[in-house]
C-alpha cells in the first residue's frame, strides 16, 4: 500500500468555530462557496485576560454572523475596541461598516476608503489593544491592499487570502499583480524561518500547522503555473481565456474565470520579462 501524501502545511482538519490559539477564536461566517471554500473566518484575538478584543475580517454583511461575533467576544468577556481588515474584497469586509456600528469600533484598513475613524495601516505599524501585540505585514498581490497580521505570542500569522488553509489563492489581476505576490510570500517565509512562526490563521479554510512547508508549497505551485502559462504563450497562445483552457483543462470549469485573473497576472509578468 502507498502512502497517502500530506496536505501542504498540515491543516487541522474541519473548519469549526472556536479557539485555534492561546489568543486567536475563530467565527465561521456562513457564506460557503467554490470562491470562500467553508466559508470566511472571522477572527477575534485578544490576550489572554483581557477585556479588549480585536476583530479581523468581520465578513459579509450577515446580521446574524456580525451578532454571532459580538456574542462570542462577549461571552469571553471582551469588548470589541478595534476592527481590522486583511483586504476589501466583500467577503472579508462589507460587514465592516455595520459591525462598527454595532460595536462602536473604529475600522482600519490599508485602503483609506474602507477606514472608519483616524488612523489606517501601514508596514511596520504595530497594533496594541487590552495588551495584544500584532504586527502589520504588508502583502500585495491577491489584491493592492492585502495586508498580514502577525501574532508573535502564538507564533502565528493571520493571512486573509494571501495564504488558504487549503487548495491556492488567487493573483486578483488586475488589482493583484504575480511579482507582489511572490515577494509577499517570500515575507511570509522570512517570518516562519526568521521569526518563528509556524501557524497560519487563514480567511478561508482550516488552520495551518506548518506555515514554512505552505508556504514553500505556494512558491512551488506558482513556480510550476507560470511554466505552464509560459509554455502555453511560447506555443501562440495569446489570452487569458486561451491560457485556461490549456493549462486548467483539469480544473473544474466553474473556477475558470477566477484562473483567468491569476493568468492574467501571469501574462503581464511573463511580458514585463519580454515573454509574449
Amino acid at each position: 500500500m502507498s502512502a497517502v501524501p500530506a496536505l501542504p502545511g498540515s491543516p487541522r482538519g474541519a473548519v469549526t468555530s472556536g479557539p485555534a490559539t492561546a489568543r486567536a477564536v475563530n467565527v465561521l461566517a456562513p457564506n460557503p462557496s467554490a470562491m470562500t471554500l467553508d466559508g470566511t473566518n472571522t477572527w477575534i484575538v485578544a490576550e489572554p485576560g483581557s477585556g479588549l478584543a480585536v476583530v479581523i475580517d468581520p465578513g459579509p454583511l450577515d446580521e446574524g454572523h456580525l451578532a454571532n461575533v459580538m456574542a462570542t467576544a462577549e461571552r469571553a468577556g471582551q469588548r470589541v475596541a478595534l476592527t481590522l481588515l486583511t483586504h476589501g474584497h466583500p467577503d472579508h469586509a462589507e460587514g465592516a461598516a455595520r459591525f462598527a456600528e454595532l460595536t462602536g469600533s473604529p475600522v482600519r484598513a490599508l485602503d483609506p476608503a474602507l477606514r472608519l475613524g483616524e488612523e489606517g495601516l501601514a508596514a511596520g505599524d504595530v497594533v496594541t489593544t487590552g495588551g495584544l501585540e500584532l504586527r502589520v505585514v504588508p502583502t500585495p498581490g491577491h489584491t493592492g491592499d492585502s495586508l498580514c497580521f502577525h501574532l508573535p505570542a502564538d507564533r502565528a500569522v493571520l493571512t486573509g487570502d494571501t495564504v488558504l488553509g487549503r487548495g491556492t489563492t488567487v493573483v486578483a489581476h488586475p488589482d493583484g499583480r504575480l511579482g507582489d505576490y511572490l515577494d509577499s510570500l517570500r515575507r511570509l517565509r522570512t517570518l516562519a524561518t526568521d521569526d518563528g512562526v509556524d501557524t497560519v490563521l487563514p480567511g478561508h479554510g482550516p488552520v495551518l500547522d506548518d506555515a514554512r512547508g505552505v508556504i514553500e508549497y505556494y512558491l512551488a505551485h506558482r513556480a510550476a503555473r507560470l511554466a505552464q502559462v509560459e509554455e502555453a504563450v511560447r506555443a501562440g497562445l495569446t489570452t487569458a481565456p486561451q491560457v485556461v483552457a490549456r493549462v486548467y483543462a483539469d480544473v473544474d470549469r466553474s473556477l475558470w474565470p477566477a484562473a483567468e485573473w491569476s493568468v492574467g497576472a501571469q501574462l503581464e509578468y511573463l511580458r514585463g520579462r519580454g515573454v509574449g
